[in-house]
């Protein structure tokens, strides 16, 4: 296991940044979780520059972040660590236990999901949840572009070049559920209107327009939700 703590390095920069509207994925994932961290331990696998670890380690939970070789960020904050590994071959050895466990925009892009949830199973403290954020496939714009005969290949989004799955959600609880968990809850989130037209959180259409879209996946979460927030929970043998 190898820690990066040195100053003067330049990670790669990931193509993912953080989502800080009301209604995106970040800001959902966060608030699934209780505001004070008292110490708990968070896991955030896939973590990316650190912006969601930095955000738990602030509010007083003890992280310790995974990232590919190359993409490891800096830590600021005492709370964090940060864990250099290649998921697609397992977790490292942490010598820990954690009560939450992220797993933000990372499912998809790995080799074998059903193997990394697997092995986070044991690695939650009882009472332990996995929060995730799940692409949809079955969004209408994926639909439609798919009807169309169209299979874009983009930086990011739905149609990233880096996934290797596309669940809809008939997909994503089947494989929370052969892994041995059972998802709790979910919360859809809207297409981040922001993020995709280049536009700032604080434009007022843009604004209107993310709020739309999240009424819309909540009414109808299989067509209109842009991801999925689910908290699961390690099934419990009848």
């Amino acid at each position: 296991m190898q820690i990066q703590h040195a100053i003067g390095a330049h990670p790669e920069e990931s193509p993912y940044e953080l989502k800080p509207g009301p209604y995106s994925s970040h800001t959902l994932a966060l608030g699934s979780v209780p505001d004070s961290g008292e110490g708990r331990w968070v896991l955030d696998v896939g973590c990316a520059g650190g912006y969601v670890s930095e955000r738990l380690a602030a509010r007083g939970y003890r992280v310790v972040g995974i990232e590919r070789p190359g993409g490891v960020p800096n830590p600021i904050s005492g709370n964090v660590t940060f864990v250099e590994a290649d998921l697609d071959s397992g977790l490292p050895r942490l010598g820990r236990e954690f009560d939450f466990v992220f797993c933000l925009d990372v499912l998809e892009h790995l080799r074998d999901p059903l193997k990394m949830l697997r092995e986070i199973k044991p690695l939650l403290r009882p009472g332990g949840r996995v929060i995730a954020s799940l692409p949809n496939s079955g969004n209408i714009y994926f639909r439609l572009n798919v009807l169309a005969g169209r299979f874009p290949a983009e930086d990011r989004g739905l149609f990233d070049r880096t996934h290797l799955h596309f669940y809809t959600w008939a997909g994503w609880v089947q494989l929370f559920s052969q892994s041995g968990f059972e998802i709790e809850s979910v919360e859809p989130t809207g297409v981040p209107v922001g993020l995709a037209l280049g536009r700032p959180e604080s434009d007022v259409t843009t604004r209107l327009l993310e709020a739309s879209c999240y009424r819309a996946a909540r009414i109808w979460k299989k067509l209109f939700a842009y991801q999925f927030i689910v908290q699961a929970a390690p099934r419990v043998p009848a």
